[in-house]
């Protein structure tokens, strides 16, 4: 059980209201979230923490969640200088950045303009990066989203609003609202010819079987970025953290 922090963390647009998750103790580990939400990434931060000596923090992006956003957040850049101040407010250094999908690509801009406390990167099926002929599968019906992020798509949760509460399907809606302000079309044309002026050590991680951003964008992705090493995740789509949490704990682990 986790008590959720409510910060106020001061950014070149003004105050932005963050609620965030801690648990465990150690060396700090943050991890941003996909368009999928916190809840994506719940079930892996409290796996991380109870098997590795980490410190484990998990924001909340304005507007997923049910959580404000205000009207001058907007963009990936934004939200990277967003938790660049959040590690200035917790006075952290030596920060493992972790970032699946949209979350990897705020990673991205972070360890590109604000690298300052962080140690290592890990981007775990990121976006953000345009690759020729291996476009972003964005703006998927719900159905088409669980076959092309999971490996198993029969072990994927519902993700048809119909089936599900109405509450989960008001969050689930903010969320896809939040996400397309803050993606857009899920890519910056000037992010891959940028990304070799990242200097801290890179991981990047990719499910085999993912097709909302496919192995070989993963792998243009990292040799684009000096030093990164990159690994497949068998079994595994785009949501390595849902589907396989052991994998990329293994993964994960001896990095940090």
């Amino acid at each position: 059980m986790t008590t959720p922090l409510s910060l106020t963390i001061a950014t070149s647009a003004g105050s932005v209201p963050l609620t965030v998750d801690e648990r465990g103790s150690g060396r700090p580990v943050l991890i941003l979230h996909g368009g999928a939400g916190p809840a994506s990434v719940t079930g892996f931060a409290d796996l991380l923490s109870a098997s590795t000596d980490a410190r484990v923090i998990v924001p909340t992006h304005p507007g997923f969640g049910g959580s404000p956003r205000p009207e001058s957040l907007s963009t990936i850049d934004g939200l990277a200088e967003v938790y660049a101040g959040l590690l200035e407010t917790l006075d952290l250094s030596d920060v493992v950045l972790v970032g699946n999908s949209i979350g990897g690509w705020i990673a991205a801009e972070m360890a590109l303009r604000h690298p300052d406390r962080l140690g290592r990167v890990v981007l775990v099926d990121s976006v953000g990066i345009e690759v020729e002929g291996h476009p972003v599968a964005s703006s998927l019906a719900p159905a088409q989203l669980a076959q092309y992020s999971w490996y198993d798509p029969a072990k994927a949760p519902s993700m048809d609003p119909a089936t599900m509460p109405p509450a989960l399907a008001q969050m689930r809606g903010a969320n896809q609202a939040a996400l397309a302000v803050y993606g857009g079309t899920m890519s910056d044309p000037t992010l891959l010819g940028r990304l070799a002026g990242i200097d801290v050590p890179v991981l990047v991680l990719w499910g085999e079987a993912d097709r909302v951003v496919d192995p070989d964008y993963g792998r243009a992705f990292a040799a684009a970025i000096p030093g990164a090493r990159f690994e497949l995740l068998a079994k595994t789509g785009h949501v390595p953290q849902m589907e396989t949490p052991d994998t990329l704990l293994d993964a994960i682990r001896p990095f940090i």
